[in-house]
């Protein structure tokens, strides 16, 4: 006799398109494969590539789960061949390939951590994603070292904030902008060194205020566009320029001689394309210096927004909106 598939409710994005393409419906469920264990989620983080997979511009890679859902909190219920060091039961946070916004998701080992003693569920579900993409760029790739300066785009973001707490337990020192009094708030309460409103002011010449006209050691843009250019007028030479994102454009017009004067490094990254390799490395990176300092508490914790997992349209609609700072993460009935 067949054997009959289990099934599990999961948010799906029916078509390409806006928040209420997403609804909530009884999938396959899946199976720890060799080298994953199986997460029971009690929490999902939602995350900015979240909404461009459901808008039909941010495609999932091959072998990836379809589903939206970057980052979890839960216990593991199922683990697959060749997995030592975790047992059944255990409480923990990982990254996903995809697959988040369900009751269960199946995930390489080497994604995922012990949940941090000092953290709740929830707070747990709103920590892989941006530290695993903080610390890749910012300390790997960028090299941070102590002293130097970074300008954080989105600091009361969930990345922004991620940066901000990274760059501080480096020893670098960290300029922010933000879009309102309430958001430079909470960035100073980050950790940022100071806050610029860049509605009100031009951050180009805060920037040079603030460092007497050298300019920022690092840059890390989630905005793309013109914001480029404008990089190369407040950067120090041989400084270095992360793109993230591209909020306000994939196209963006630079000044090619200021960019060779000041020898600066351009790099544009994405966690989700990395491999499960080098995800494992950075766990494990995180599990040695940064979850300690979550233990200490010098690392705080995110404002973090809940909602439902069948309120996941609002989430996004949330999310979308000027009044959002902090992370946003799903609940999931026990």
């Amino acid at each position: 006799m067949r054997k009959k598939t289990k099934t599990m409710l999961a948010i799906k994005a029916l078509s390409p398109g806006g928040p209420d393409v997403m609804e909530l419906l009884k999938v396959p469920m899946p199976v720890a494969q060799r080298g994953e264990v199986l997460i029971r989620v009690q929490a999902a983080g939602v995350n900015r590539p979240d909404i461009l997979q459901r808008m039909g511009v941010y495609n999932p890679p091959e072998n990836a789960s379809p589903l939206l859902g970057l980052e979890v909190a839960g216990h593991i219920e199922e683990i697959g061949a060749g997995v030592k060091n975790r047992h059944i039961g255990e409480e923990v946070v990982a990254l996903t390939n995809g697959g988040g916004y369900a009751q269960f998701v199946s995930v390489p080992a080497g994604q995922v951590l012990s949940l941090p003693q000092t953290c709740s569920m929830v707070e747990g579900a709103a920590l892989p994603e941006t530290l695993f993409t903080v610390r890749q760029t910012l300390i790997g790739r960028a090299g941070l070292k102590k002293g130097q300066s970074v300008l954080i785009h989105g600091g009361a973001s969930g990345i922004g904030a991620a940066a901000i707490q990274l760059c501080r337990l480096w020893g670098g020192i960290p300029f922010a902008t933000v879009s309102s009094d309430i958001k430079a708030d909470y960035a100073k309460q980050m950790g940022a060194e100071q806050v610029i409103n860049y509605i009100e002011e031009d951050f180009v010449q805060r920037i040079n205020q603030f460092t007497n006209r050298q300019g920022v050691d690092v840059v890390l843009d989630i905005v793309g566009g013109e914001y480029l250019d404008r990089h190369l007028k407040c950067i120090a030479t041989g400084g270095t320029i992360i793109q993230l994102a591209m909020l306000s454009g994939a196209k963006a017009e630079i000044n090619l001689a200021r960019l060779l004067m000041k020898q600066v490094t351009l790099f544009g990254s994405t966690l989700r394309a990395q491999s499960n390799e080098t995800k494992a490395a950075l766990a494990n990176n995180l599990l040695h210096e940064v979850w300690p300092a979550l233990a200490s508490g010098k690392i705080k914790k995110p404002r973090i927004t809940t909602f439902a997992l069948k309120d996941a349209p609002k989430a996004h609609r949330h999310m979308m909106s000027a009044e959002h700072f902090g992370k946003i993460v799903l609940q999931l009935e026990q």
